[in-house]
């Protein structure tokens, strides 16, 4: 076992909206920031996982690594799109991962992302891009039919929203999705409503707007229906993100590697120091390795 090994760390959760050859808004991502940005990932020896993999507690990542979720949302056109020979368009989302993914051996090409109704703009394609994603192992969550504020919703409201790219999704790709990410991060009366509605969904993951990375799923603090992400910007005097974005993150965790999440290499046991075993969750005893 690494003495490294932590498995109660913390996990990155990176929020990416428009990716674009320029930024134009400040939650706009130009290509090279995302490029540079995996290329640190991938340097950190970090691997990507997808949401589905977060919630399940199914990490499987190498001895010494750390797991990383990256989430895209709004199914914009510069997160994914095919040409005309059926692969990624260059400078999407998709293709810059594959293309740091081939320079760094190891470096998972997956991430997950949170459509909405207007799917990559991609139109007739949409039904033949959701599968390609799904075959190349990328995960597809639910982001509402319009992108509302559920907050201000009934639950009926809710349900439609979510119900309506729900059956959207199913009828183009024939699977339900697994986890949900609330538009704008706002959150509904009652959190139940976005979480399950029989027949329509039934969620295992429900992902914030959030400021920090997320508790591991072995914490027993982890809520997977209140998960945090980190909004992909860089440390900028104007705002918040000169602590709370994600190159602030990711120095902070480079800064201090004990606080994150490092794998032991086993996906059948989670490793830890002997001084967290007060944070492992109850139902992961019996999977427990302390040192």
């Amino acid at each position: 076992m690494s003495a490294k090994a932590n498995e109660l760390g913390e996990i990155p959760v990176l929020m990416y909206h428009r990716i674009m050859k320029k930024a134009e808004l400040s939650l706009d991502r130009s290509t090279k920031e995302l490029r540079d940005e995996l290329t640190r990932l991938a340097e950190e020896g970090y691997v990507p996982i997808t949401a589905a993999e977060l919630v399940s507690g199914r990490i499987d990542v190498p001895l010494g690594k750390h797991p990383v979720v990256l989430t895209f949302d709004d199914s914009t056109p510069g997160h994914f799109g095919l040409d005309e020979r059926g692969n990624p368009k260059p400078d999407t989302a998709v293709a810059i991962l594959l293309e740091v993914a081939a320079k760094f051996p190891g470096f998972r090409p997956v991430a997950t992302f949170y459509l909405n109704e207007d799917l990559f703009q991609m139109g007739d394609q949409a039904g033949a891009g959701l599968k390609w994603l799904q075959q190349h192992g990328f995960e597809l969550g639910n982001h509402t039919v319009s992108h509302p504020d559920l907050s201000q919703l009934s639950k009926k409201e809710v349900q439609k929203e979510i119900g309506g790219m729900e059956s959207t999704i199913l009828s183009l790709t024939g699977t339900h999705t697994t986890t949900f990410a609330y538009p704008f991060g706002a959150v509904p009366e009652k959190r139940s409503w976005a979480q399950k509605q029989d027949g329509e969904y039934d969620f295992k993951g429900v992902l914030l707007a959030g400021w920090k990375p997320s508790d591991s799923p072995f914490d027993k603090d982890f809520d997977r229906f209140a998960i945090l992400r980190v909004r992909s910007e860089g440390k900028i005097k104007e705002n918040d993100c000169r602590e709370y974005c994600s190159t602030a993150w990711l120095d902070r965790l480079d800064k201090d590697p004990d606080t994150r999440y490092t794998s032991d290499g086993d996906p059948n046991t989670i490793s830890f120091p002997a001084s967290d075993e007060r944070s492992l969750a109850k139902e992961y005893r019996i999977y427990g390795r302390s040192y």
